[in-house]
């Protein structure tokens, strides 16, 4: 099994979302559904700076599903809709085998999971993105994939490949010679919420 991971260059980022847009469009996710967002560290509302005037910072983090090497959604689905794929490692999501309990959306502590609630709405008149991408479906709960169409094609997730400041990488941390494994050698980085023992495999240098 690989062990994928998502490396974020917060100095880099730059709050634009182009990664959030990028992933809908890949994805043809559904009207006011986001597998990965924007949010501004220590300001009161987004895009709006932290601390007091003459002394503000204006930071951004990006968030998404972490793909967790121990994902406290798996464990709590019933019916196996929510699983660790063996070759990827990547935490997916089957769309038929939902029953819209929603206890995955209760055990992630990261707040990245979504419900479809009734028929899914289309933000356009037609479909948008890659074939392969996840089905949607009336009443069951969705959530980012790391784009493992793409990921199983050789390509990189379309959040990484969309970033115009170039700060999002992505690769395998159980090849030593990746990118991915390259930048956590050479820099600090943190993870979100690393108390909650998931082993989330988005990290922040």
């Amino acid at each position: 099994m690989t062990k994928y991971a998502i490396v974020v260059e917060t100095r880099r980022c730059i709050g634009c979302s182009s990664c959030s847009v990028a992933c809908k469009l890949e994805n043809n996710l559904p009207d006011q559904v986001w597998y990965s967002r924007v949010e501004t560290i220590g300001g009161e509302a987004p895009n709006t700076p932290a601390g007091e005037y003459g002394n503000n910072t204006l930071d951004y983090v990006v968030v998404q599903c972490n793909h967790c090497d121990m994902p406290l959604c798996v464990a709590a689905c019933s019916t196996g809709a929510t699983y660790k794929d063996d070759e990827t490692g990547l935490v997916l999501q089957d769309a038929e085998k939902c029953i819209g309990c929603q206890a995955c959306i209760t055990a992630c502590p990261y707040d990245v999971r979504t419900y479809i609630n009734g028929d899914p709405i289309a933000v356009l008149d037609w479909p948008v993105g890659h074939p392969n991408a996840p089905v949607h479906l009336a009443d069951t709960t969705e959530k980012c994939t790391m784009c493992h169409h793409r990921v199983v094609a050789g390509d990189v997730p379309a959040c990484v490949e969309g970033c115009p400041a170039r700060a999002r990488f992505f690769g395998d941390l159980d090849d030593p010679e990746s990118e991915v494994s390259k930048l956590l050698a050479e820099h600090e980085y943190e993870v979100l919420l690393p108390e909650e023992g998931t082993g989330p495999n988005v990290y922040y240098i």
